[in-house]
């Protein structure tokens, strides 16, 4: 069993290396220590060198505190329900302690005093910013699997600025005081690979103006205004599914979902990872498929379905029998007849890898930096979207690309990024003035990247999944940590190699309650071991709703409560008190 200890976190004097001591005082750029601040790059929107992503432009940070806190993260409330049936409201509930997890190395005790911070940043991961009208998505599957629909899936956009907005408003790093690098995605970015949605995503994390409609600019034209039984239609009175499980009527909220949305943009530094729906249609289809293309940006769409066919559908997308989308394409043809007409619109195309990647390097999606947010030019060049970066000096930063173009939600890394990651990992643990510590991202867990099929523009390569990821970074005594998503669930789980150790952090979704981001700590104890600390977040949105208030914070609000309140959501999925706020202790390995 794991060696868990639950204790409340209590102020600690915590030092800081100079790094952060200067950022502290607003003196260099949160990002970047004063060697990579002034490097090749900084600032000049030129090229790094193969396989490195540019530092941002300099830049200064605001003034952090030398203490811990808890204000504004789930060690002071987090949203609890009320009631025991029905629609329950949400309100304040109560914190979730800090657990020390001591599984990889003895917590040795006065380590609050002498502990030094190295490096700390927030984790963003599934997003999932979705255009809920899109032609290509399978709301009727609903019945089948609760991510097909989701009721408050309109407010993803408003959701997800409520969540900049609280990073924007964090004093620094919770557990050790520090300031905070950057933030960092780890996959599922959009929802349906739409170009509309990647603009979406990047308008939200580096600032500007989103309308998040589609089709007609007049209306909203999806499933909640189409009559059926199946989805809640919260401007009418129609007796619904999730109006007979208790969910309001609230007269304006179509028109409300789709009015602009501004978002402040983040105000740190951030870094992008890929997933599988970033990279897929459908999150598990093969791409560049012509009728797909061509039916994302029509004039129609299946908004009902027979259950059984309907089962057979999702049996197959789960089993991944069908990677290229074949029985789903004839099923769509099939259906021509029962299809509703939408307004067309070319904004719904899916999106390429090389686009994905020009897309963050467009200056207008630039804000805070890095130029790319970790992607440059040798990424188009090589046709590649894995890279490293500084996240400070003490730590490297590795974002992988675990999706297969072959098809299917799951995983895997072709020969040629295993060998890449490698030689980083080598090459870190070469370095004359010695190796930085490691923090590797990615969007799938080690447990699902079970997916070997090829990469149809690689046939002659090998996929390799999760356990041989593993076994690599085991070898590697600078890897500290693996962070990621795609489970949609907080798992934290240790791992043990005769070679080192190492923490695997899986954070959950920010489309399915809980709705959570973590912020990620790494300190030194001057004892012989690290402490990982890991901080649960949520949206700045505030844990009651007003049925009454559809402002873009009101929205936000309902977000969070909607998806407590969704028909098939997980409660399980917030994981138990060692997979949420945590410090992580592990030996010294580098």
């Amino acid at each position: 069993m794991p060696r868990i200890r639950s204790v409340a976190t209590a102020p600690a004097t915590v030092r800081l290396d100079r790094r952060s001591v200067l950022a502290a005082a607003g003196a260099i750029s949160l990002s970047a220590g004063i060697g990579y601040a002034l490097g090749p790059g900084a600032g000049s929107g030129n090229a790094a060198p193969a396989g490195h992503a540019t530092v941002p432009r300099s830049r200064p940070a605001p003034t952090a505190p030398l203490m811990p806190y808890k204000s504004g993260t789930t060690l002071l409330t987090a949203a609890a329900p009320r009631g025991t049936s029905g629609y329950r409201r949400l309100g304040d509930g109560p914190a979730w302690r800090r657990a020390v997890r001591a599984d990889l190395a003895a917590a040795k005790p006065g380590r609050e005093g002498r502990r030094t911070a190295l490096a700390a940043f927030v984790q963003f991961t599934d997003l999932h910013i979705v255009d809920v009208q899109h032609p290509l998505r399978y709301e009727y599957l609903r019945a089948q699997t609760a991510s097909a629909w989701r009721p408050h899936e309109s407010l993803s956009v408003a959701g997800a600025v409520s969540l900049v907005e609280r990073v924007n408003a964090l004093r620094g790093a919770p557990a050790t005081g520090a300031p905070l690098h950057c933030v960092v995605t780890t996959g599922d970015n959009t929802d349906n690979n739409s170009r509309t949605e990647l603009d979406w995503f990047l308008q939200v994390m580096s600032g500007g103006r989103i309308t998040p409609n589609t089709g007609d600019p007049r209306r909203y034209e999806g499933v909640q205004d189409s009559g059926l039984k199946l989805y809640w239609h919260p401007d009418d009175a129609l007796r619904d599914t999730d109006k007979a499980l208790g969910f309001p009527r609230l007269p304006g909220f179509l028109d409300a979902a789709v009015r602009e949305v501004n978002s402040p943009g983040l105000g740190l530094p951030w870094y992008s990872t890929v997933g599988n729906h970033d990279a897929l249609p459908g999150g598990c289809w093969a791409p560049k498929d012509s009728y797909f293309t061509e039916f994302a940006v029509g004039g129609k769409k299946l908004m009902s379905l027979d259950e059984m066919r309907g089962a057979a559908l999702w049996k197959a997308v789960k089993k991944g029998r069908d990677p290229k989308g074949a029985h789903f394409k004839e099923l769509l043809k099939s259906e021509a007849r029962r299809m509703r007409s939408i307004t067309p619109d070319e904004s719904r195309a899916p999106f390429t890898p090389a686009e994905y990647v020009k897309a963050h390097l467009d200056p207008a999606h630039e804000g805070p930096g890095p130029v790319g947010h970790g992607y440059t030019r040798e990424n188009l060049a090589s046709a590649t979207q894995y890279y490293s970066f500084r996240v400070s000096d003490d730590v490297l930063g590795i974002s992988l690309d675990t999706t297969d173009p072959g098809g299917h939600y799951e995983g895997s890394l072709g020969t040629a990024q295993l060998r890449w990651l490698e030689r980083e990992l080598t090459a870190n643990e070469r370095r004359a003035d010695g190796p930085s510590y490691v923090v590797v991202f990615s969007h799938h867990t080690s447990r699902t990247m079970r997916n070997l099929r090829h990469d149809p523009a690689r046939p002659g390569e090998a996929r390799h999944g999760g356990e041989e990821v593993l076994a690599l970074l085991g070898r590697h005594r600078s890897v500290v940590a693996w962070v990621n998503g795609h489970s949609h669930k907080n798992r934290i789980t240790p791992h043990h190699t005769p070679d080192g150790s190492f923490w695997e952090v899986s954070t959950a979704s920010h489309i399915d309650f809980p709705q959570l981001a973590r912020v990620v700590e790494l300190a030194d104890n001057h004892d012989g071991t690290l402490s990982v600390f890991t901080t649960l977040i949520e949206s700045a949105a505030p844990h009651r709703t007003d049925f009454t208030d559809l402002s873009q914070t009101g929205l936000a609000a309902l977000y969070r409560e909607l998806s407590f309140n969704a028909p098939g959501a997980k409660p399980g999925s917030v994981g138990e008190a060692g997979d949420r706020n945590t410090e992580l202790v592990l030996r010294k390995g580098r």
